[in-house]
């Protein structure tokens, strides 16, 4: 088993390293090692890649991606923005602010941190610019506030997690709001020390009324007037989540809503959609899409061949031969996490490392659904440190610097960050309030 795990890990780095596309990687070095060792036919890569998309629950993915283009093309981005300006006026750091806040509201809606971070960045870092923030910490915040899209449900990863695990993915997504509020709160507080000590500072009232796009240049922001524009944006989370968890329809028909609603209020509403940029919508969430279910078969494929080489198992009981302590434990996987999600897109870490991790915490009595918001909160750290850091390349592009000007500001946000996943880790019924709450 030994060298059957070496080969296949070695095989994966070693392609990873050439710069093979992962999903590639994982499919090309599971077949290397079936063929290699001939204990199971190749029919087996077919039946596996194709079952593992046989799944109703992942029709989700495609439609929270549609979704969530839809409304951050639509307008409904914008206008998130527009009403948090309006009440949080003119306090210290208060476009840091308006970016966690807008950031928190449209991962309700996306599921999805580059997605968060493209859309809000793209309005607010250029107005922290414009306000005297430093570039390294308009992207930086940014990035970390684009962070809540795999945490605050409804959740792109927490849907493959919950696949992966057989988890109840309502729970995940009602799992995931106490936590993603803790993290916003963190940002916030982070936020202020940061903008107090640079001297980032006050956003004077020209540089509000430039924010509100809507509202003419000298005219007062108005709060009720930002609320009105705003209705829609706000009433979709409302919808979808409640739709949810009022037992009306099921995460996947929540999806398909949430796309049927976006589409009515960008089209006819707001207006900001046509024919012609709804056919270059339906493209890239295409492309998405696809790519994540590339990500699902190959890395399927790869976890058959784990179990079948007992992995998962000696990995577990190697773990517990060193202490049976879950506290240890629990610690150990933070860490490991932590580097993976250095290195490994969120996606693929999810659906390569979960069948191996399962195995060593379900022996010790940790709920699944707990434990899927200590992978999803690892992993979410991961788009802010690099050398992967997908939301740090999103938001340094916007703010067009160079990646590592970011470093200096987001050391201080990811120890914060830290912080609140240490007491996700041990403080369990945080996440697990509401889903036993609202599950009886």
């Amino acid at each position: 088993m030994g060298t059957v795990t070496l080969m296949l890990f070695g095989l994966l780095i070693l392609l990873v390293l050439l710069q093979v596309p992962i999903a590639i990687a994982l499919a090309a070095a599971s077949l290397l090692v079936v063929l290699i060792e001939g204990t199971v036919p190749l029919t087996l890569f077919i039946q596996t890649s194709f079952s593992s998309m046989d799944s109703f629950p992942l029709v989700a993915i495609p439609f929270f991606i549609l979704a969530g283009d839809i409304m951050s093309r639509g307008g409904m981005a914008r206008r998130l923005v527009e009403f948090i300006q309006s009440f949080v006026g003119s306090l210290t750091g208060s476009l840091g602010i308006i970016t966690i806040f807008a950031s928190f509201i449209f991962a309700a809606i996306s599921g999805s941190g580059a997605a968060t971070v493209a859309s809000i960045g793209a309005i607010l870092i250029p107005y922290m610019l414009k306000n005297g923030y430093a570039p390294g910490y308009a992207a930086s915040i940014a990035a970390s506030a684009g962070a809540l899209g795999p945490i605050v449900p409804p959740s792109i990863v927490f849907i493959l997690y919950g696949v992966m695990s057989n988890s109840s993915i309502s729970d995940l997504f009602i799992a995931g709001i106490i936590p993603g509020i803790l993290v916003a709160i963190a940002l916030v507080i982070v936020n202020y020390i940061i903008c107090k000590r640079d001297g980032f500072g006050v956003v004077d009232k020209k540089a509000l009324l430039e924010l509100a796009a809507t509202v003419a240049e000298n005219e007062k922001v108005s709060f009720w007037k930002a609320l009105n524009e705003a209705k829609w944006a706000l009433l979709a989370p409302i919808l979808i989540l409640g739709g949810i968890y009022g037992g009306i329809v099921t995460p996947t028909e929540a999806a398909v809503v949430a796309v049927v609603y976006s589409l009515i209020i960008c089209t006819l509403i707001y207006r900001e959609i046509n024919m012609k940029n709804l056919l270059d919508i339906f493209l890239q969430s295409a492309r998405t899409t696809g790519s994540v279910l590339i990500f699902v078969s190959a890395a399927s494929f790869f976890g058959q061949v784990l179990s079948i080489e007992r992995i998962p198992q000696f990995l577990a009981e190697s773990i517990q031969g060193l202490t049976t302590n879950p506290i240890i434990i629990l610690l150990l996987i933070n860490i490991f996490l932590l580097i993976v999600g250095m290195f490994m897109e969120t996606v693929a870490a999810v659906l390569i490392f979960v069948p191996l991790l399962l195995p060593i915490i379900i022996p010790l009595g940790i709920d699944p659904v707990h434990f899927g918001m200590i992978i999803c909160l690892n992993l979410s750290l991961g788009l802010i440190t690099p050398p992967l850091g997908i939301n740090l390349f999103i938001g340094s592009n916007i703010a067009n610097i160079p990646f590592e000007k970011t470093f200096k500001y987001v050391a201080p946000i990811f120890g914060a960050l830290l912080v609140v996943l240490l007491i996700i880790t041990y403080v369990p019924s945080i996440t697990l309030f509401l889903p036993n709450l609202f599950g009886g």
